[in-house]
């Protein structure tokens, strides 16, 4: 292991219980959550790390982490040679502290006496649940010839997202000098910054923390033991409680970002995978994106016309059109059906002809699309049984509402993991 391999460990924080994911979230963490039809989120923030040579992981989790825990163990194994690793640290009780993980900066704090018993000298916090490609080697040389002891990357954001973030202003040396949680925007005048022309021109001029922080272990171990053992939170308590003391620095970040927190930006990041050249390109040879690598087979097409589609390994596809979809793995879809600005995740297996013929003199349907469906502006989870002649129409006309089956969020039709919808079901 070279020396900044050995000088850095990676903590990705696996978020809370994920409300405004749900019904994604219902049975799984945030992290886990299927992407691009073949990843799960927390496969960016650990391909972000291999790529920029940082190999010793830790994913912190505490909700729905079963499916979590499990992609984590099948996935990422390193060489008996590699001193390289992604270890879960799952919320735990213990005498001294009896409560589960309060937030970010509290999650940290109870997971170091694992992570202690590594040699590091600084610690990248990450989230898990961010969709972007980022080389963090040059953000830690960059915290390095600085001589910083806190380092948060930052990306400048416009007047409609701002409120969503904190918000900081730096000097010319890029230190920080101010720090705002979620300003309110009549508060948004006092603390735009100069991100650059071409920011500017984007009206993106506010600095907004990412949530990604390089902390120098002694001044982590100060902040959250001797400074303020009470503080829970990084955005909240830690970081503005740091400006006036320590070297805290901006690096600002001007390539993709996107928060996924809630389902509107899910929605919208999938489907910009299926652009020309998509923002976040998955077809990068510097910048892979890892996952499990699963024995499928490739995917058999019929009589299909696609239009922007990426369709994942293992489809079996008879639809008449698919347009500006993620159709994701073993997806299954009938003949004459259209499928249009939709992420299909795909099922986690094939139902044998054994188990077809059982399932039809049931009168259940098979898993995945049946015939003649019309499906628009949806999400559908795995493992979902959806019959012939259903129609599923998304849009600003369909009010959010949550239904045993299927929920709406901001015009988004969810259909929940698993869930069967009968022959010529409507919504």
């Amino acid at each position: 292991m070279d020396n900044f391999s050995k000088s850095v460990v990676a903590v990705i924080l696996g978020g809370g219980a994920g409300s405004r994911l749900s019904p994604l979230t219902t049975t799984r963490s945030k992290p886990a959550v299927p992407i691009a039809g073949k990843y799960r989120l927390v496969d960016i923030p650990i391909s972000n790390c291999i790529n920029s040579n940082i190999n010793r992981m830790f994913v912190l989790t505490q909700f729905n982490s079963a499916s979590l825990n499990k992609h984590i163990k099948n996935t990422y194994h390193f060489s008996a040679f590699s001193s390289g690793f992604v270890d879960i640290l799952a919320a735990e009780q213990t005498p001294d502290n009896p409560g589960w993980f309060q937030g970010t900066a509290d999650a940290v704090k109870q997971s170091l006496r694992h992570i202690g018993n590594f040699e590091y000298e600084y610690i990248l916090i990450l989230s898990g649940d961010q969709l972007y490609q980022m080389d963090f080697s040059e953000m830690i040389a960059n915290h390095k010839a600085q001589e910083a002891d806190i380092t948060i990357a930052t990306i400048p954001v416009g007047d409609r997202e701002a409120p969503e973030f904190g918000i900081l202003k730096t000097n010319e040396q890029h230190f920080i000098t101010s720090f705002i949680e979620k300003p309110s925007k009549e508060l948004l005048p006092e603390w735009t910054s100069d991100t650059g022309a071409e920011m500017q021109k984007q009206g993106r001029n506010y600095l907004a923390s990412m949530g990604i922080y390089i902390f120098n272990k002694k001044i982590l171990d100060h902040l959250l033991y001797e400074k303020n053992p009470k503080a829970t939170d990084f955005g909240k308590e830690i970081i503005p409680e740091s400006i006036d003391n320590h070297k805290v620095i901006s690096y600002q970040y001007d390539g993709y970002w996107t928060d996924i927190g809630n389902i509107y930006s899910f929605f919208e990041a999938n489907l910009a995978l299926t652009d020309d050249v998509p923002a976040f390109n998955l077809f990068d040879n510097n910048k892979t994106v890892y996952s499990r690598a699963r024995m499928l087979p490739p995917a058999k097409i019929s009589g299909t016309t696609l239009e922007k589609t990426i369709i994942a390994e293992g489809s079996i596809i008879n639809a008449s059109r698919i347009e500006q979809s993620v159709v994701g793995i073993r997806s299954r879809i009938g003949h004459g059906t259209t499928v249009v600005s939709a992420y299909i995740m795909g099922n986690d297996y094939y139902e044998t002809l054994a188990e077809m013929e059982s399932n039809k003199e049931k009168g259940l349907p098979l898993i995945g699309i049946g015939e003649r469906c019309y499906i628009k502006d949806a999400i559908i989870d795995k493992n979902c049984r959806i019959g012939n002649d259903v129609k599923i129409i998304g849009g600003k006309h369909l009010p959010n509402s949550d239904h045993p089956l299927y929920s709406v969020k901001d015009g988004i039709v969810v259909v929940k993991k698993t869930a069967i919808l009968p022959n010529g079901f409507v919504i």
